[in-house]
């Protein structure tokens, strides 16, 4: 066999096993396609489906076609069940707080100056506070979610009966939003919860709190980010955002206080400053006596760490119903703060 025949050989034994790896590709790509949702099989989505119809005046035919389209995702439903609000305060922390997401709030601060201004002015929250929530929402508007939005919300309608009714709710607004604001309701992306756009609204948020803030006449949460940083600001605002008033102070406990029986249970302030500290909590800083106050305590590398929530430390937990996300972003938004005056 010359050179040439035996390259020729050696060409097709390479043909074949690309060929053959190619095929093989193939067919594990096409057992992980989920398969569109039957409708036949989901009473839950013809009871929607009649709802839509009778009460938002949408066509059958429009959302049934819709519905064939969507697909039921495992990965959502897995993605519920071990959120990262679980995580002890250390970890959870250093998802959403370092060197480089600093830097990157500062950044993104300098890009938008203008329009933070304006924000805070208009609605009272700081500056620091809206980017922070946008970093620790998208990475700045970065990652705005891999999953269609319509997908989601159908597949935690159906697989996650714990929440079923939320998220059906939640469902019903995306699909309003969707006709009201011109959406491909198949083309929207974001997270495993059904959270789009910039600063990660629900749908039911982004027809309540969503503001055309870049003046173009749409609320565009998705692309433009003015309308993000507004958005933010007035939703922060309409849940009672006290301009000027703290949000969380470090504290310590003094020797023999039964810390268990201070510690805050819910998400809204459940005592006073002056009962707090009748009771033994030093507070850094303390404001004036009867501020509503609780004590929250959260887990570190090295023990325990006490920290005093006020009203707006609390304002942050209705954008997302976890302290420690509303202590990430506080956090967040002070070092983005500090690293911004150094550089000036």
């Amino acid at each position: 066999m010359d050179s040439s025949e035996r390259s020729h050989g050696i060409g097709r034994r390479i043909g074949f096993r690309l060929l053959a790896m190619a095929v093989a590709v193939a067919l594990m790509s096409i057992s992980q396609v989920t398969p569109a949702l039957e409708l036949e099989n989901h009473p839950a989505i013809h009871e929607l489906i009649d709802e839509m119809v009778s009460k938002h005046q949408f066509e059958r035919i429009d959302l049934e076609r819709l519905f064939r389209q969507v697909a039921i995702r495992d990965s959502v439903v897995r993605a519920m069940k071990r959120p990262a609000e679980r995580l002890p305060w250390h970890k959870y922390r250093s998802l959403f707080i370092s060197d480089q997401g600093i830097q990157n709030g500062v950044a993104f601060w300098a890009r938008h100056r203008a329009t933070l201004e304006h924000a805070s002015e208009q609605y009272g929250v700081p500056a620091q506070i809206i980017v922070a929530i946008i970093g620790v929402e998208t990475r700045y508007g970065k990652v705005l979610g891999k999953h269609r939005v319509l997908d989601s919300l159908t597949t935690l309608v159906l697989r996650y009966p714990r929440r079923a009714e939320f998220f059906r709710r939640e469902l019903v607004e995306f699909l309003l939003l969707s006709r009201e604001e011109g959406f491909d309701p198949l083309a929207v992306m974001g997270s495993y919860a059904g959270a789009m756009g910039v600063p990660q609204f629900m749908p039911s948020s982004y027809r309540a709190y969503a503001v055309d803030f870049s003046g173009d006449a749409r609320r565009d949460l998705i692309s433009e980010p003015a309308d993000a940083i507004g958005s933010v600001a007035n939703y922060l605002a309409r849940h009672r955002w006290r301009p000027g008033k703290p949000v969380v102070a470090n504290a310590t406990v003094a020797a023999g206080v039964d810390v268990n029986a201070l510690l805050a249970k819910g998400l809204h302030p459940e005592s006073t400053v002056a009962a707090l500290i009748q009771a033994g909590i030093n507070i850094d800083g303390a404001p004036g006596a009867d501020t509503a106050a609780a004590l929250m305590s959260f887990e570190t590398l090295d023990g325990v760490d006490y920290r005093i929530g006020y009203g707006n430390f609390f304002v942050v937990t209705r954008y997302n119903s976890s302290r420690l996300y509303a202590l990430a972003v506080y956090e967040l938004s002070e070092e983005i703060l500090a690293r911004r005056k150094r550089s000036q």
